[in-house]
């Protein structure tokens, strides 16, 4: 049996070898050089997620620095975050970050990105920091339970380990079945997952055929909701994606859950008033008469989604400005502010996937990430029922809930 109770340094394990579990232990480690930090991965391979994060590029945080602002990015956890982001955040994480040699740089809508475009940037951070602060890192760990042996010591079964004790436990196990089943088994609700950060699938003459194609600014709702999203809109072979779509599919992955992902979609392509677009219609008819309409956009919409658009309001190709009707008019208008597209599922990418649901958070301490149900017991990362709008939000809400399970679990006397 492997025990480190007979020494006088802390055992402490983490589970899960991700965003959250490394930054946690990273953080334990060089707080408190006494304790002994072990890192166990049932996988081959760690930091998959960070690995496959936007594309290989790895959006890390967001450039959003007041807390309380920063919090309004997550749909669930936004009022328990507050708190920590005032202690750890977006200017922490980029000078962490900086500090150990990689260089960030910040893209459209203050998303960071390391500067070179290259996830393994962050990875070779992380790994080195870890066997720096000497963390130990243990892949292929197979746990078949968790048990509490008496108040802050924990016993871990394998399947082909011997047990493994430990004064003080980390779970960051994401949304993973086992890391809930765990924490239930330790007396913790779980609020069943969800999908949270998806695109939608949309089979629409309207949208066929224009994969690519772009809309910034625009604003989305659900039939039924009274919630708006205002964003870029990406047009996809599937449907809809996007910061838009995404943040929409976030706020409402309950809602949309229920309904099984049959919904119907509002989209106002340019969140301009009924009246300005008119006008500007009654304009180009007096100011372009002999123009084709379909050659000519007075918005900022792509022009092949212009044409889309005006098919869709009975408006022939051919036709010009001069004989735009009224009836027409109001069909377009309608058209560019209302128009209603059927989501007929929804299209997670495997890479990046996310949910909402996991611990409950009235259970879980927010000042030092620990259990309010298990002494020694501590949570981080997506385990949690957080969850952001984007991906960047969802690795800050990994640093911040690490560095601050990573400060307090080294210590003595462990909060309970």
């Amino acid at each position: 049996m492997r025990s480190i109770s007979e020494s006088q340094a802390l055992e402490i394990v983490v589970i899960g070898g991700g965003a959250a579990g490394f930054f946690a232990a990273i953080t334990c480690a060089e707080s408190w050089p006494g304790c002994s930090l072990t890192i166990l991965e049932k996988t081959d391979q760690v930091l998959q997620k960070v690995r496959l994060s936007g594309g290989g590029r790895c959006n890390l945080s967001n450039a959003c620095f007041e807390p309380r602002k920063l919090a309004e990015n997550y749909p669930r956890g936004s009022k328990e975050l507050i708190g920590p982001f005032s202690r750890f955040q977006p200017r922490d994480t980029m000078t962490w970050f900086e500090e150990r040699g990689v260089p960030l740089c910040q893209e459209a809508e203050g998303r960071l990105f390391p500067a070179k475009g290259r996830s393994a940037a962050i990875i070779d951070a992380l790994t080195a920091a870890a066997e720096s602060a000497g963390v130990k890192l243990s892949t292929g760990i197979d746990i078949t339970s968790i048990s509490s042996k008496s108040p802050r010591r924990f016993r871990l079964e394998t399947r082909t380990e011997e047990p493994i004790d430990c004064d003080r436990l980390l779970l960051a196990t994401g949304s993973a079945p086992a890391g809930h089943a765990w924490a239930k088994a330790l007396g913790h609700s779980i609020l069943p997952p969800v999908p949270s950060l998806f695109t939608f699938a949309i089979t629409d003459e309207r949208l066929t055929g224009l994969s690519g194609l772009s809309v910034e600014g625009a604003q989305l709702q659900l039939k039924g909701s009274k919630l708006k999203q205002r964003g870029a809109i990406l047009i996809t072979h599937h449907g809809l994606s996007g910061p838009a779509v995404l943040s929409l599919s976030s706020r409402e992955a309950r809602t949309l859950h229920k309904l099984d992902y049959q919904a119907q979609l509002q989209i106002d392509w340019l969140t301009l008033s009924r009246e300005k677009i008119e006008q500007t219609l009654k304009s180009s008819k007096r100011n372009k008469p002999r123009l084709v309409v379909s050659a000519y956009c007075p918005f900022e919409l792509p022009r092949r989604l212009w044409v889309r658009l005006l098919k869709a309001s009975g408006i022939p190709h051919q036709q010009r400005w001069a004989d735009l009707s009224n009836k027409q008019s109001k069909l377009l208008t309608s058209e560019l502010t209302d128009g209603s597209y059927q989501v007929q599922g929804i299209n997670p990418n495997k890479q990046e996937f996310v949910t909402c649901g996991g611990v409950q958070l009235k259970e879980v301490d927010f000042r030092t990430m620990g259990s309010r149900q298990h002494p020694g017991l501590y949570f981080a990362g997506e385990i949690l029922d957080i969850d952001g709008i984007t991906g960047g939000f969802n690795f800050q809400n990994a640093w911040t809930t690490g560095w601050l399970a990573g400060r307090n679990m080294g210590k003595e006397e462990s909060p309970g």
